[in-house]
């Protein structure tokens, strides 16, 4: 597929139907000829898609989505192939009604939806029920539609949306259709990339509809989604202390691994110098399994007090425990004014004494530590992970890495990127611990927060891909360690 233009920019509904509303008054388009334009885009992708495809069934609703599937079923009806309409009701208004009326003309099938009905076997299943604008559950009707098309084996194609996705926040109020692939037209909407649209829009594509760039003038995104990129080459006279000297502080009793894999994944994403503050007991296990580590046994804020002065950056939280030990310890870590890295229990204890920052700091929540620093529940946070990390981000004064499929980077000023990489095999302890690291040692190479948490988080998640290539149940954090190096200095590939 072509680039298209504002490829990396994501849009929110109200935006979207702000660019529909310019084509159509200062392009000169109707709204059919837009519909049209959908129509041919979507039968296009399906075409280039399912080759083979003969026998389709449309299922449309009265709204402008379902225009687009009348349209779509006139197309391929008109193609030779065998197309049957099922719709959900025999009303519709204004474009969409034009698109039926074309489709009634064509003499091809259609049916009325009733719940007892059994669905016709097709090649291809194609889904025009809802659209961009619906941000509630499906009505009882469609949603025992959509269970069927669900439980069956029949490919999905969605248009423009997987019914019953909010296209704004990536929420699903209720049941939604799991599309095997989406074509979205005009702009990509942001709610498409992260939160449960993961397992909903399958292979998500774009088309602008040939529409000139001069429609998206003086409308900035919303969102943009990461690129991958990369640290430039080392100079060639570099030293250990010109790469940073980073401080890691946790790992509480039971907890030595979580602070071993920040301490790995920091020294493979390139500080020079990484030093462990943590409990004496694991002392030997680090120094036997890392050597590269310089891990130190502190009992309190006087003893790590000379390791914070040694250091440039911190990461504090893996494994730190929420006890008198971890919390004397993180008072001291926010005391120093150094720039750091928050996690886990570092996150926890910040939600109980919460502070705005005056000093770089980037914050790496899970949806549950996010519910506990915004004072919310896990489902009001997800319903609107845009709002929720922009949120954090105002409150605390720090970037905001929301975590979860298509994780988040917020900045105080509003800028959001959302990560387009990772894989359910990610969902493994450990993965946090490795992401604090890549954040804290592109912190200690010179990155500002924002830089270093968008780059941090894609190579993580890149490194989680690559070490996916052998299956994703069963995933390490430790796998990524190696991805994570390699990435690191612009290799693509094992």
């Amino acid at each position: 597929m072509p680039v298209v233009p504002h490829h990396r920019d994501l849009y929110t509904v109200e935006q979207v139907r702000v660019l529909d509303r310019r084509a159509i008054d200062d392009l000169g388009m109707t709204g059919f000829e837009l519909m049209n334009r959908a129509a041919t885009a979507a039968f296009a992708a399906l075409c280039r898609h399912w080759p083979e495809a003969r026998r389709m069934v449309v299922f449309c609703g009265p709204g402008n989505n379902g225009g687009d599937g009348y349209l779509l079923a006139s197309l391929a009806h008109g193609a030779g192939m065998a197309v049957e309409v099922i719709e959900l009701s025999d009303v519709s208004h204004g474009d969409a009604a034009h698109a039926r009326d074309t489709w009634q003309r064509s003499m091809g099938i259609t049916r009325h939806w009733q719940q007892d009905a059994s669905l016709p076997l097709a090649d291809v299943y194609v889904d025009a029920l809802y659209g961009t604008g619906l941000n509630r559950a499906p009505e009882p009707s469609a949603t025992g539609l959509i269970d069927r098309i669900n439980a069956s084996s029949v490919p999905v194609l969605a248009l423009d949306v997987p019914s019953g996705l909010n296209a704004d926040t990536g929420d699903c109020p209720g049941t939604a259709i799991r599309a095997d692939m989406t074509v979205s037209f005009i702009a990509a909407k942001r709610g498409m990339y992260t939160g449960h649209a993961a397992t909903i829009v399958g292979i998500l594509q774009l088309d602008t509809l040939g529409l000139p760039d001069s429609l998206w003038r003086g409308m900035p995104a919303d969102a943009s989604l990461l690129e991958a990129t990369y640290l430039p080459p080392r100079a060639r006279d570099a030293h250990k202390g010109y790469c940073g000297h980073v401080l890691a502080i946790g790992g509480d009793y039971g907890t030595a691994g979580a602070i071993r894999l920040c301490g790995e994944a920091t020294l493979r994403s390139g500080a020079g110098l990484v030093s462990i503050a943590t409990r004496t007991e694991n002392i030997f296990a680090l120094n036997s399994a890392r050597p590269e580590l310089m891990a130190h046994g502190v009992h309190g804020p006087q003893e790590l007090q000379w390791l914070l002065d040694r250091a440039d950056v911190l990461a504090v939280g893996p494994g730190l425990g929420q006890g008198a030990w971890g919390h004397a310890l993180w008072l001291t870590a926010l005391d120093s004014g150094k720039p750091m890295v928050l996690d886990a229990d570092g996150l926890n204890l910040l939600a109980r004494e919460p502070q705005r920052f005056s000093v770089p700091v980037v914050l790496t929540p899970h949806p549950g530590e996010a519910a506990r620093l915004l004072g919310k529940s896990i489902a009001q946070v997800q319903a609107d992970r845009f709002a929720s990390a922009r949120a954090l981000a105002h409150r605390y004064n720090a970037i905001v890495v929301l975590k979860g499929p298509g994780s988040l980077i917020a900045h105080p000023d509003g800028r959001l990127d959302v990560c387009i990489w990772g894989n359910p095999g990610m969902a493994s302890g450990g993965m946090g611990d490795l992401l604090t690291g890549v954040i804290t040692a592109l912190l200690a190479q010179g990155c500002s927060a924002w830089d270093a948490a968008c780059l941090g988080v894609g190579l993580h998640a890149r490194a989680g891909d690559l070490a996916a290539r052998r299956g994703e149940r069963g995933l390490l954090a430790s796998d990524l360690l190696e991805p994570l190096r390699m990435l690191g200095n612009g290799l693509e590939h094992d």
